[in-house]
């Protein structure tokens, strides 16, 4: 059995692995020439995890789509775990069976001798497999199409959005005051948006989720809307608020953001005003406004719920504006407080826009560990929300601009692929306010360092369009 890998050295091969990958897309590399460059590089990492590498999955991701292959053959699930996965990598006594074997074939795209399965006697007669059967190559083989494997996240169909706000306009013309169908659909509607948030351009989620809100109105305006509804008008005022702020504009989100307060706190709905004012402190920090951002900070946690809530606003809100106000030791205490509430949640992370996960934990201890200077931690911290997040998404791109900026002063040429990397990726349409942020402190973070990829970076960022143009035209 070879000597075991260090921590230290394993994720220095993670870190890596991942600047290789990234010079190999750029070459045009097919994913078994990127795979063969990794092994060159790191002659330790078996067949199996270097193709995992190539494709730039998690452990998790190889999970949930082996998980997607049962259900797409009509099967349960099984029992897979990362911690199993890990094993069949690092372990050489320890094998898949053939049934996951076959899956891993499938998912990777892969022959059994390229994924190093050709070598164990029980799952040998694989090898004698046609590539038909396994898929290799092929996108049409009954593997799952997923967002991972396309390399863009899967999207709901244009008739999709505007059919839910049709819906409910539909229920609303059988009861214009409203009724439980009414509120039911309601809050179909608003978790619809929260759950897709990420999937269609901003300006375009905007004008829905502002149409849905705006046949709610008459309802409110008869006087006999329920709580239940009152709720779902904060929220989908939370959601505008947020999509304003992605739109750059502030003033507006601060509006939609104080009305979603005040529903909130008019229905007792503690999470939704929790949040509500964390995406306050975030709007307020994004403008420099760090008392403010602070204030708000406070009445989230303050108000937020136990559990994952809690630990969102503790990173989301407390984390970042305390380590931008150079409180080292407050801002860790935050971040050790959002740790515990995440441990003592049951569930550990929600989807949507109102969920919290550990990409975006990440995230936000990246940022605030840039904040405080310590460049490593933000560069490690980055890495592992990337890793966590579908390239070309919104979350990928926080993460990836995060991880530029700490790699700036020591890797510039790195940190500038990785700027244009974005811009390549990520149509202008599509590029958050925070996103065209974190570019434009990035290009000055490589204005000393001119020359090569940062001035293509600059050049690509002088003629970017704005997210919304003079004459309030969004970009396309």
């Amino acid at each position: 059995m070879p000597a075991s890998i260090t921590r230290s050295r394993r994720a220095a091969i993670v870190r890596e692995a991942a600047r290789i990958r990234m010079r190999c897309q750029r070459a045009g590399y097919r994913t078994e020439q990127t795979v063969a460059a990794l092994r060159t590089a790191f002659p330790e990492v078996t067949e199996l995890e270097a193709w995992r590498f190539a494709l730039g999955w998690s452990r998790a991701d190889t999970v949930t789509q082996i998980g997607e292959l049962y259900r797409a053959d009509g099967l349960m699930p099984p029992g897979l775990s990362e911690s199993m996965l890990c094993r069949w990598e690092h372990d050489p006594d320890e094998w898949p069976g053939p049934d996951y074997a076959v899956m891993l074939c499938r998912v990777y795209r892969a022959r059994p001798e390229q994924l190093g399965l050709h070598q164990v006697g029980r799952v040998r007669q694989l090898s004698a497999w046609t590539t038909e059967l396994i898929g290799y190559g092929r996108h049409d083989a009954g593997v799952a199409r997923s967002d991972r494997q396309e390399g863009a996240e899967q999207m709901t169909t244009d008739a999709g959005l505007p059919s839910v706000r049709e819906s409910l306009q539909l229920a609303l013309l059988a009861e214009p005051v409203g009724s439980t169908l009414v509120e039911e659909l309601a809050e179909a509607a608003a978790e619809h948006y929260a759950h897709n948030y990420s999937r269609h351009p901003v300006p375009v989620l905007f004008t829905e989720v502002r149409a849905t809100r705006a046949l709610l109105a008459p309802v409110l305006a008869s006087g006999e809307a329920s709580t239940e509804m009152r709720r779902q008008v904060g929220r989908l005022s939370a959601l505008l608020g947020n999509l304003a702020f992605h739109l750059d504009d502030p003033s507006g989100a601060r509006a939609h953001l104080g009305t979603a307060v005040a529903y909130a706190e008019r229905c007792g709905d503690a999470a939704l005003a929790a949040w509500a004012y964390g995406a306050l402190s975030m709007v307020a920090r994004a403008a420099g406004h760090l008392p403010a951002a602070l204030t708000h900070a406070e009445r989230g946690s303050a108000a937020a719920p136990h559990g994952l809530v809690s630990a969102q606003l503790h990173a989301w809100a407390l984390l970042p504006t305390l380590a931008r106000q150079g409180r080292d030791r407050e801002a860790d205490a935050a971040l050790q407080e959002a740790l515990t509430h995440l441990e003592a949640d049951p569930v550990g992370e929600a989807p949507g826009r109102f969920g919290f996960d550990a990409a975006e934990l990440a995230l936000h201890q990246a940022e605030a560990h840039l904040a405080l200077g310590r460049t490593d931690q933000a560069r490690s911290r980055a890495e592992a929300s990337a890793a966590a997040c579908t390239t070309g998404t919104p979350g990928w791109a926080a993460a990836t601009l995060v991880l530029a900026q700490a790699e700036a002063s020591t890797q510039p040429s790195d940190a500038a692929q990785r700027g244009l990397d974005v811009l390549d990726r990520v149509p202008s349409s599509r590029l958050r306010s925070t996103a065209r942020a974190r570019l434009h402190s990035l290009d000055g973070l490589l204005a000393t360092r001119p020359g090569g990829h940062a001035d293509d970076l600059h050049d690509r960022l002088r003629v970017l369009p704005p997210p919304v143009d003079a004459y309030g035209t969004a970009s396309s």
